[in-house]
């Protein structure tokens, strides 16, 4: 083996659960893990939810404690940026000239949040939903009176929402499909949520196509597609993400929605490993390519790679599993359910305890439970066999 390091690019929960795992496994080389943020690697699910309210403050989101890089022996760089990857000299490019060289590397470079072409973009006020810096800003916009417009109604967008709620803030919602979470879920969960937070005092506008924001150097309204105007003071653009794939694209890695890796998390140089948010792989469950993005898939997929990185050759073919807190709501998904052709339900959506069961053909693909975590569980176990 070189005496080179192994290099993780991207310190979130996937990439610092690769490092620990490594040690655990038994690997003594140099180990090299570089994150853009200048905070130590942290938990992104609260920042929609107990931090945005406050419950929690920025100790809580650590995932590892002061000691860890040194008790682990890591050579963590953070507020690093790579500029670019030289697969056939093995080097790492840092952003101001200096490199750094490598064995292997893995890539967890994760999500950003997606931005669409539309005018105001620049304006103050409008907010993204990513990282500490993003909430922290947020944050210190929310005053007495204000007015804010999310841009998107899916998990995130629905979960700020609640949590803004629970200030009383005015709220707007704005979709452009015809129902929230349209993409992930069936019509009776996307009704279901619908009511939820229409009965909490949010104004949702769906098949609202968002045309930009306008004001006078900060937000004042949002204009949508037929001349319809909404004033707001905060805009939250929450339109989804999209994987974190140019350096592996300029590298010549494959690219398919993702950095394309097989079962071992090993991209197409064969030097080169991928995990989390941010790869793509192909699973004989579900027999395509899929991205998940998801804690549990950042831990997993994290732990995997870095199995694969020392030799083992396993498959990695998990059952997806996620989950949504909006309100006294915890939504937990087992499966995907693209694909479904039928449903059935039980339990009672009147007591907001129920369970969606989707179906393709006689196969169970997915369950989508509300406030029923028996249900939960035992929906991964049945996908599992």
């Amino acid at each position: 083996m070189s005496n080179e390091p192994f290099v993780i690019i991207g310190a979130g929960q996937c990439g610092i659960k690769a490092a620990e795992t490594l040690r655990q496994q038994g690997y003594e080389g140099g180990l090299v893990l570089i994150g853009d943020e200048p905070h130590a690697p942290y938990q992104r699910p609260p920042l929609s939810k107990a931090f945005l309210k406050g419950e929690i403050g920025i100790e809580r989101l650590m995932l590892k404690g002061d000691d860890f890089f040194d008790k682990f022996n890591v050579d963590s760089h953070q507020s690093c940026h790579v500029s670019s990857i030289d697969p056939a000299a093995k080097r790492v490019k840092l952003t101001g000239g200096s490199d750094i060289a490598y064995s292997k590397l893995l890539l967890a470079t994760g999500t950003r949040s997606r931005r669409i072409p539309v005018p105001g973009l620049e304006l103050d006020g409008v907010h993204y939903m990513r990282t500490i810096a993003d909430v922290e800003a947020i944050s210190a916009a929310l005053k007495p009176g204000v007015r804010i417009v999310i841009v998107g109604g899916g998990y995130i967008g629905l979960e700020v929402a609640s949590a803004l709620r629970h200030f009383d803030y005015e709220v707007t919602v704005i979709e452009g499909m015809e129902r929230v979470l349209q993409r992930v879920v069936c019509q009776q969960l996307s009704d279901y949520f619908h009511r939820i937070h229409t009965e909490r005092g949010v104004t949702i506008h769906t098949n609202a196509r968002f045309e930009g924001i306008e004001g006078n150097g900060r937000v004042e309204r949002v204009r949508l597609a037929g001349g319809e105007a909404i004033e707001a003071d905060i805009v939250l653009m929450s339109v989804g993400a999209e994987p974190v794939c140019e350096l592996a694209a300029e590298a010549g890695l494959k690219i398919n929605n993702g950095i394309e890796a097989d079962h071992s998390c090993r991209t197409s140089d064969p030097n080169i490993y991928a995990a989390g948010d941010c790869a793509s792989f192909f699973s004989d469950r579900y027999q395509r390519h899929i991205r998940l993005e998801s804690v549990q898939n950042a831990i997993d997929q994290g732990k995997h790679a870095a199995g694969a990185m020392l030799g083992a050759e396993d498959v990695y073919d998990p059952v997806p599993w996620f989950w949504s807190d909006q309100y006294d709501i915890k939504l937990q998904i087992a499966g995907l359910s693209q694909g479904y052709d039928r449903i059935e339900t039980e339990g009672d959506e009147a007591e907001n305890a129920f369970a969606i069961r989707y179906f393709a053909g006689d196969r169970l693909i997915c369950v989508d439970a509300v406030n029923m975590p028996r249900a939960h569980m035992m929906a991964r176990r049945e996908l599992a066999t």
